[in-house]
């Protein structure tokens, strides 16, 4: 159990939150939730020991082990994967060692009276205790099953982990936390880096691993699927419940209704009151009965209707100039690295106002497509691009391209043109950039804030073709519905790579789904595809059988 009691953090005259208390109990899977810059990140890392909060303490048994995966972190080259893995069990590698070199001592010492040697036969027997009690025997069957599960191929183990790109360092990362298994799971954001399949383990695992999880995501199936509490942060406090993240916001809703009714009625019953008094203040029969409500409004507790976040983002493409009816047409497109076939016999044809989705595991060349389209890669076969096809395009890493030296009036200002730069101050308004905001330096952006930033100065230029690689990663819930609201009002057309279910639902209408060297169309929305390979598994499974 972990304690959280008064948090409060401050910082340049403003406060983030204050006067947070909860409790984290065993097997407690929360979700925390806020919007972008409510403090949820560094909420998570107080709770991990990483910082200090202002005020307040975190408190929890000696024994407890909490593990915490940030949004951004960086594995150590010189190790193969599995080894890097391995490490996850250093610590007990070490305890086998200290307790190798007692034992050593006890067979050379002669002064078997001595305090010393009765003190050295004592520490043996708790470490031995202690070290016998944990099951080392299938370490590496533990660790290869969780490298599978994550998405790693057998013949990836052997290999150097700097041959891997960060969002496969951060599976590894991720892979040593579950393997120390710790009392407490500290996850912020842990699916921004994980395809479909993976993501799917990783519920199965929370869900089935019995300790307590404290996540931060975006991915509202993937907090709904394997949390039953919600704590969200806003308007520097917390409101807790015991239930998942769309469950407490109907809660949410269905209390506040019920506080503005409460209050409401205490309004009309005050203002009754009052007015009796000023009627009959002076008059000599009713002087108790004025002096009875006077004293009971002295007396009475004012109802107080919950806060409500009312900030949001407003965004809305401009007009996509008319393209040609086939913006894409790939004939036998193929693409190879240092002799590996990444996809071959690509054919496909995308046409004007088509809404469409790239997925599949990592890897298997959703980015490289996107990058052959773009012309920034060569490849086999014929790729063509319609008439006046103008291409807006959203980076997977395009938060982390923006100058951190820079404010963020600075980055708009720098790449706003003509009339626009008039208006520059209105457009970071309705990216919650008003204000002090515009003046911040980009560094000290939350990655949900940099990620705004970037999706403004793609609405700077007019395209007819959106290409988006993960826009999502670090956007918080009530962004990202925003986000998909303009992409389903947008009048181009829209190829988007993304492992976020909820995201893709109803936003597209056609699936190409990436895998073992080809690319396979499918004329369906998200879930009608995720069923579907999950009957082609079953049927492959039935087969092996």
């Amino acid at each position: 159990m972990v304690s959280v009691d008064g948090l409060a953090v401050e910082f340049g005259g403003t406060t983030l939150f204050s006067d947070v208390s909860f409790v984290i109990n065993d097997n407690d899977r929360i979700a925390l939730m806020g919007k972008n810059g409510a403090g949820k990140s560094t909420l998570l890392k107080i709770l991990a020991g990483v910082r200090k909060p202002s005020r307040g303490a975190v408190s929890a048994p000696k024994d407890t082990v909490i593990a915490y995966l940030p949004q951004h972190l960086m594995t150590e080259d010189g190790r193969t994967v599995f080894e890097e893995t391995s490490q996850a069990f250093a610590h007990l590698h070490e305890m086998q060692a200290h307790l190798d070199d007692l034992n050593k001592q006890l067979a050379e010492r002669t002064d078997y009276e001595s305090d010393e040697y009765m003190a050295l036969i004592e520490e043996v027997a708790t470490l031995s205790e202690k070290f016998y009690a944990i099951d080392m025997t299938h370490f590496e069957e533990d660790v290869e099953k969780t490298l599978l599960g994550l998405g790693f191929e057998r013949s990836d183990f052997n290999r150097q982990t700097s041959e891997f790109s960060g969002g496969w360092r951060m599976r590894i990362e991720l892979a040593k936390m579950l393997l120390q298994n710790p009392d407490v799971l500290l996850l912020d954001e842990p699916t921004n880096h994980l395809d479909i399949e993976s993501i799917g383990w990783l519920e199965n695992f929370l869900i089935s691993n019995g300790k307590a999880v404290v996540v931060i995501s975006h991915d509202r199936k993937f907090v709904d699927n394997i949390t039953t509490r919600t704590i969200e942060v806003t308007m520097g406090r917390i409101y807790d419940y015991k239930v998942n993240y769309s469950h407490y916001l109907q809660l949410r809703a269905e209390r506040r209704e019920q506080q503005m009714k409460q209050y409401e009625e205490q309004q009309k019953m005050i203002q009754e009151t009052k007015d009796f008094i000023e009627r009959f203040k002076g008059t000599y029969s009713k002087t108790f009965q004025v002096q009875s409500r006077v004293k009971m409004l002295e007396k009475l507790e004012l109802i107080e209707v919950d806060e409500m976040d009312t900030s949001a983002l407003r965004l809305k493409f401009p007009p996509a100039p008319r393209s040609g009816q086939y913006p894409v047409t790939a004939d036998g497109v193929g693409k190879a690295f240092d002799g590996k076939q990444i996809f071959k016999n690509a054919t496909f044809t995308i046409k004007r106002g088509d809404k469409v989705a790239f997925v599949g595991r990592n890897g298997e060349g959703k980015s490289t497509m996107v990058k052959c389209i773009m012309g920034q890669l060569e490849h086999e076969g014929t790729l063509t691009l319609g008439h006046n096809v103008q291409i807006g395009y959203f980076a997977q890493n395009q938060a982390s391209l923006l100058d951190g030296e820079l404010t963020v009036f600075q980055t708009i200002d720098d790449v706003a043109k003509g009339e626009v730069r008039n208006k520059i101050r209105d457009l970071l308004g309705a990216f919650m950039f008003g204000g002090e905001a515009s003046t911040k330096k980009v560094k000290v952006l939350s990655g949900g804030e940099r990620t705004r930033l970037a999706l403004l100065k793609l609405l700077l230029e007019p395209v007819n073709l959106l290409i988006l690689d993960e826009p999502t990663n670090h956007l918080d819930l009530k962004t990202k519905d925003v986000l998909k609201q303009a992409l389903n009002d947008f009048d181009g057309t829209l190829i988007c790579v993304s492992h976020d279910r909820d995201f893709l639902d109803g936003l597209v209408s056609r699936v190409y789904e990436f895998g073992g060297g080809r690319v396979r169309e499918h004329l369906c929305g998200i879930y009608e595809f995720l069923e579907m390979k999950k009957m082609e598994e079953l049927s492959e499974i039935e087969r092996k059988q």
